[in-house]
């Protein structure tokens, strides 16, 4: 049974396992993002965890491929959980309101470990992240995919 789980120390060792592997949680900085998350676990596992969890936006700003820097929005991040680390799935939003600024491309960004794929991990995931998101109010969210990535096209069409 596929679940989202909030990361916690208990999931640790078998999340920092998949990036290990060389997974990247991160489908646009990939390695970048996996050394990062390395670095982050071995210097602090409890403030890495934390940082994941930020539904108030009180993080540190985002620096943009450009230089600039943006307020980090209100968002979280849940793990997809099969007994082991599966992969991962982030929410962000701006409050009141479903519209977000033009640098975030959606509310809703998942990575599925490459020896898990193909079996509707993805799926699910973003289903139980769905219900997740109306808590938070929103009427509906934005999800993209690049064109050349059928496999997302299905996931994000299979859940409406």
């Amino acid at each position: 049974m596929v679940e989202i789980v909030k990361p916690a120390l208990e999931h640790l060792p078998s999340y920092k396992a998949a990036l290990e592997r060389g997974w990247s949680p991160d489908n646009v900085r990939l390695e970048e993002a996996t050394r990062e998350q390395l670095a982050a676990i071995e210097e602090d596992p409890a403030a890495f965890l934390a940082s994941l969890d930020d539904p108030e936006g009180r993080g540190p700003p985002i620096t943009l491929p450009d230089g600039t820097t943006v307020p980090r929005l209100p968002g979280f991040r849940r793990w997809i959980w099969d007994g082991e680390a599966a992969g991962s799935i982030g929410f962000r939003w701006q409050p009141g309101t479903a519209a977000l600024p033009s640098h975030v491309l959606g509310h809703i960004g998942y990575a599925v470990v490459p020896w898990k794929r193909g079996r509707g991990y993805a799926t699910e995931a973003l289903r139980l992240m769905l219900g997740e998101a109306r808590a938070v109010g929103l009427p509906f969210v934005e999800i993209t995919a690049k064109p050349g990535n059928p496999t997302s096209h299905k996931v994000i069409l299979a859940n409406g």
